[in-house]
């Protein structure tokens, strides 16, 4: 378990293409090789908040923006800004609870087990809350080279 933020890791603003309202980590605490660890601390009011917390569902950007943050942590070692990447799917997306609580500080725990080289990868994904497992899923992410180019559908 990781107890404290390492000074020489970058904020989420420089590894994550997101802001404002869409930017829901507060930190990376861990990066090592093809794992993250990040942290939240589930907020009382925001763009996900009903008045009784953040439904599990969130869960999944949760992790996903975990990816984002591992995918511009390994491209800020190579010289290269943070990218915009998509979320395909999930599988097996489980939760023990149905929301999670304000106040609740969160570890968003990532793995890569699987990389094409067209830019296709899965994720291994956890959410603990102390050492409570709150859920976990296996994501599908795709990074192409150029997703300007993708978006507009010229990439083969």
């Amino acid at each position: 378990m990781v107890d404290s933020i390492s000074s020489s890791l970058p904020s989420i603003a420089e590894l994550v293409p997101h802001a404002g309202a869409m930017s829901l980590l507060d930190c990376v605490v861990a990066a090592e090789g093809e794992r993250l660890v990040a942290e939240v601390v589930v907020p009382e009011a925001g763009l996900f908040n009903r008045e009784d917390g953040v439904g599990a569902w969130v869960g999944l950007e949760y992790m996903a923006q975990a990816v984002a943050a591992w995918a511009g942590w390994q491209g800020r070692q190579a010289g290269h800004a943070p990218r915009i990447g998509f979320l395909l799917g999930t599988r097996r997306y489980r939760s023990a609870v149905a929301r999670f609580e304000p106040g609740q500080r969160l570890r968003v725990e990532i793995q890569r087990s699987y990389q094409a080289d067209n830019g296709l990868g899965q994720f291994d994904c956890h959410i603990h809350c102390g050492e409570a497992e709150l859920a976990s899923a296996t994501i599908t992410v795709f990074g192409p080279e150029d997703p300007r180019e993708f978006l507009k559908g010229e990439t083969p």
